[in-house]
């Protein structure tokens, strides 16, 4: 069940205020007609003549020396069309560029394993046959030989002196660290009327497990030496950054194809490495390379979203609730190469303070690499650990010191006309009114009548618990940020691109940068251009997917970080108002009157004063593109508008780790009711709300679609969603049979809520969105802790606690106890 609450004063359109445009409408979706008659065009649909399949050859051991490999076995199978090994890689490709400074620059990593692996499932050779199934057989006849060496496992021992290094060239297992630290800090603890301690908390390692897994075609063409790469990678121009250099070729030799997409959540961005392999196996075959990922490999090897601890946290309070300030010790484990790592070293700050005052604030940052499979961004990415974090704090805090979690948020939240708030590190939250967000969630969870729900629930022999989540979901990218982890670095800022250009029948046509993975690029692009060109969404034709030989392409062009509504929708928007100009222009010529007198309405571009005096957009198409003789010399008009939407970014201040970071913050405020069985640990979600504050909303319907999908997400990673590892770097959780993701039937009953505070920095008043999950994570663990109270007041320290969790919990509450201190003076 699903409800939804509007603010009482709605911002799209004001009472009584007539709807102009389609913006903040729900038109109907451009890609559902496509997408729900399975006419979509997904990588693995595309086929080629002579094709072949490839099946990666994938350890078994989590940390071991590779002593040989022999494909000839594979190879002598009738139907194999070759196979690709890591000494053949090592030859062809320079390791991957990494990021980080050193001792994390000096890892190696290669499209394929070279002389040893790292993590169970590392891939060590590839097999193509003439089908999938061919191809897979093949994989088992390959003959690795390995040396078993120690696993590291657990991140907390990764520096000792006596744990094995992974990478040696490295000399450590030290992939990053950094001192991050604003405000004053021993003076807020002077201050301080309590200071609470919590020695440890910890956040699951999870992904987002989209429907459709990693995968490829890719041809090659030997004439050009250029490279086709029907894939859906979701951030092509990461991608193409990483692979160019690897390769040894220009990036203009690496064109990459998306249509649709069967998910993303950030998992998609570092695929880049079976891309390589690809790409080599296409020069090397002479034929095209088909790479479907199988669902077991996704879970083995690909983009986990980052595990963390919390260590020897502190909280400086006043004796009223007010927090004053924090100091902590996080330790991220990156798995067993960095990808996209330490950038989630930095990513964290650009919530520093989450939804709170705070001004004091020290976190001392350690990234290490473990026998685990790589991390990528994961919905939410590197942001939601650090939000849950600050989240427990509060509600730690508040049961240790007696006070009601509801007041201790709206006393802490950063206030409506303090917005736009300068954090102690110099990110700006753009707009957003957090108290009233929670009074809406408080509103929908019935919250004026919790104490009758927790009598009735007491009188069937539950515990009964309620929690709240308030995060952040930072939308656009400054990467400049990455200068913080490696001052060396050469990014910043943000980019992307869209073209929109009027055809010679009067076809609108838009032509987007971005990978879309099932945001309604398309609908909300229509929308846009509809509503500066007076036409309607259907009169709008939006290029469904991305090919980087299009002129809609830059170095930052993708769908990641939530921030299409303000990097996309600006490109298009900057498109549609230059392409506008010029359909005015044209019109003074033709018409013979000044451009401040003509409007665009109705597919017409015609004088104000007298609508008859009109020209039909398919007109000035056919002027321009084929019936252009006798126009004046000077007239500048294609009718082909190519924007570049950049962002109002300044370089950080790399001393003091200082700057805006992001340019948008959507909010979410969850709220959720459980009810516990004490004897087992079972427990129920009965109740939840989720308000979102997007700014702008230019497709309500579609906002509610990610909210929802959000929640699902969180609810997921916070009761079963986790991947576990043995002592030996096994994985547990390799598939849907053992990692159980929320299903239809266990959703709770969710209502849903949302305030519109438009941002000032952007072109629509809109912010990036859909990354809010992590407010559900919480609400559950603070829901969890309220529920337990009376069962010896355990603490809620893991993000994921499935039922064995919480039994544990209630067997020994003072285990968790011991985690927790408050002195006070």
């Amino acid at each position: 069940m699903t409800e939804t609450l509007s603010p009482a004063q709605p911002l799209v359109v004001e009472e009584g205020e007539e709807q102009r445009g389609f913006a903040g409408t729900n038109v109907p979706r451009k890609e559902d007609k496509r997408l729900v008659q399975g006419q979509g065009v997904y990588f693995d649909d595309v086929k080629r003549h002579g094709m072949g399949y490839a099946h990666f050859v994938r350890s078994p051991y989590a940390h071991a020396n590779i002593t040989s490999i022999d494909v000839s076995k594979a190879e002598a199978l009738e139907g194999v069309y070759g196979t690709l090994i890591g000494e053949e890689v090592a030859a062809l490709t320079d390791p991957f560029f990494q990021l980080a400074t050193p001792p994390g620059a000096h890892i190696k990593d290669y499209a394929l394993a070279v002389g040893k692996v790292r993590h169970v499932g590392e891939p060590v050779a590839i097999v193509v046959a003439a089908t999938r199934e061919l191809a897979r057989d093949a994989a088992d006849l390959v003959e690795v030989d390995y040396e078993p060496l120690g696993a590291v496992t657990d991140a907390r021992r990764a520096l000792d002196p006596e744990t094995p290094v992974l990478h040696e060239e490295a000399g450590s297992n030290l992939s990053w660290e950094g001192v991050y630290e604003w405000g004053d800090v021993e003076g807020a603890f002077a201050e301080a009327d309590h200071v609470v301690k919590i020695s440890e908390l910890h956040f699951d390692r999870f992904n987002s497990t989209p429907l459709e897994c990693d995968g490829a075609v890719v041809e090659y063409n030997r004439g050009t030496g250029q490279w086709t790469i029907h894939t859906n990678n979701q951030f092509p121009g990461f991608a193409a950054i990483m692979m160019g250099p690897a390769m040894r070729t220009g990036l203009d030799k690496l064109r990459f194809v998306t249509q649709d997409i069967g998910g993303g959540f950030g998992n998609k961005i570092t695929s880049h490495p079976q891309l390589v392999a690809c790409c080599l196996l296409a020069r090397k075959l002479h034929r095209p390379i088909n790479w479907t990922e199988w669902r077991t490999e996704f879970h083995l090897t690909m983009s986990h979203g980052n595990e963390r601890w919390f260590l020897d946290t502190e909280v400086a309070v006043k004796a009223d609730g007010t927090l004053l300030g924090f100091r902590t010790k996080a330790l991220d484990d990156a798995g067993a190469f960095l990808r996209y790592e330490p950038l989630g070293g930095v990513i964290w700050a650009q919530v520093t303070p989450g939804c709170y005052r705070w001004r004091n604030v020290r976190l001392d940052f350690t990234q290490v690499v473990t026998n685990k499979a790589p991390c990528s961004p994961n919905r939410g990415y590197s942001r939601m650990q650090h939000l849950w974090f600050t989240e427990r704090m509060i509600d730690i805090v508040a049961h240790e010191l007696g006070l009601d979690p509801v007041e201790v948020r709206k006393k802490n939240y950063v206030k409506a006309e303090e917005m736009p708030y300068t954090t102690p590190n110099g990110c700006v939250y753009d707009s957003g009114d957090y108290a009233r967000m929670l009074d809406v969630a408080l509103e929908l969870i019935g919250y004026e009548g919790l104490a009758e729900r927790r009598a009735d629930a007491e009188s069937r022999g539950k515990l009964f618990g309620f929690g709240i989540g308030s995060t952040l979901d930072s939308g656009t990218n400054n990467f400049g940020q990455s200068r913080l982890i490696n001052p060396e670095l050469q990014f910043s800022g943000n980019n992307e691109v869209a073209t929109v250009k009027l055809d010679i029948f009067g076809e609108i046509v838009v032509t987007l940068g971005t990978t879309p993975q099932g945001q309604s690029h398309e609908t909300t692009a229509a929308i846009v251009v509809a509503d500066i060109l007076g036409v309607t969404p259907d009169d709008v034709n939006v290029r469904a997917g991305h090919d980087t030989y299009w002129n809609s392409h830059a170095g930052f062009s993708g769908t990641y970080a939530s921030q299409f509504a303000v990097t996309g929708l600006g490109a298009v928007k900057g498109a549609a108002e230059k392409l506008a100009g010029e359909i005015k222009k044209l019109g003074s010529v033709i018409l013979g009157c000044p451009e401040s007198e003509l409007e665009l309405a109705d597919g017409f571009v015609r004088m104000k004063a007298n609508a008859e005096a009109a020209l039909p957009l398919m007109a000035c198409g056919a002027i321009i593109n084929a019936n252009n003789a006798g126009l004046p010399e000077d007239l500048d008009v294609t009718l082909n508008a190519r924007y570049v939407y950049r962002p109002p970014f300044e370089l950080p201040d790399v001393e003091r780790k200082y700057g805006n970071l992001t340019l948008t913050y959507a909010a979410q405020v969850h709220a959720a009711l459980v009810e516990v069985d004490p004897e087992t640990g079972v427990y129920e979600i009965v109740q939840y709300a989720a308000i979102d504050d997007c700014g702008k909303r230019i497709h309500p319907q579609i906002v509610e679609g990610q909210v929802m999908g959000a929640t699902a997400h969180a609810l997921g990673a916070a009761t079963h969603e986790t991947f576990t590892y043995d002592a030996e770097g096994n994985l547990l959780t390799p598939n849907f049979y053992d990692y159980h993701v929320p299903h239809a039937m266990d959703m709770p009953p969710l209502k849903t809520g949302y305030i519109e505070s438009p941002s000032p920095f952007t072109a629509l008043g809109t912010k990036g969105m859909g990354e809010g999950g992590g407010a559900g994570i919480h609400a559950v663990c603070a829901a969890l802790q309220d529920a337990l109270a009376p069962r010896g007041r355990p603490v809620v320290y893991d993000s994921c606690n499935p039922y064995h969790r919480v039994w544990e919990l209630l067997q020994d509450p003072e285990a968790s106890r011991r985690r927790v201190e408050v002195i006070s003076k």
